[in-house]
């Protein structure tokens, strides 16, 4: 995938992106991103190279006047015509509209291409994503109660988190 907006490209990742992902994966600041958390540069790298073989359709959002990462979108498709989305963006480049201009971006040419519904999900104390998905115009279509366990409570049980699940259709999406 290659998508370029205003302000952004949507693109592949590239050996470059290390650094950047490092600064977001260091410490992520939602639970659900932890298992995705680096400690060193060297980590950073392997990573940068695994998304970039194609594992899965994770993709590097960068700015577009300087090509530097500043998050990322993955989608997944569930077939025959359904994806979910999701993203995970640098706090340093936060409050200016760039995971909204991405994942615009990004929904529309799913739905150009043979997407006719997309959700995605959002632990419920994590606001700026509930925020997201309804600047996006996705619907709350329901909260699923201890939905997940991305990580342990003090003694070494799962803390299950509660998650909400956002969607929007083509036909929606068309109407917009």
């Amino acid at each position: 995938m290659h998508i370029e907006t205003n302000r952004l490209i949507i693109r592949n990742f590239k050996d470059k992106d290390a650094a950047g992902l490092y600064e977001y994966l260091a410490a992520p600041p939602v639970h659900c991103f932890y298992s995705e958390k680096v400690n060193s540069y060297e980590e950073a790298v392997k990573k940068v190279k695994e998304n970039g073989d194609g594992h899965g359709d994770c993709y590097a959002v960068c700015l577009r006047d300087t090509d530097f990462i500043i998050g990322e979108i993955f989608t997944m498709k569930e077939h025959p015509d359904t994806y979910s989305i999701g993203w995970n963006f640098n706090l340093k480049y936060g409050r200016k509209g760039y995971a909204k201009e991405a994942a615009q971006a990004v929904i529309t040419n799913l739905f150009e291409n043979d997407a006719r519904r997309i959700y995605a999900y959002a632990e419920d104390d994590n606001l700026p994503s509930q925020k997201l998905c309804e600047r996006l115009g996705m619907r709350r279509e329901g909260l699923f109660v201890e939905f997940i366990s991305f990580v342990n409570n003090s003694d070494g049980t799962p803390l299950y988190e509660n998650t909400y699940q956002y969607a929007v259709l083509k036909k929606e999406w068309n109407m917009k």
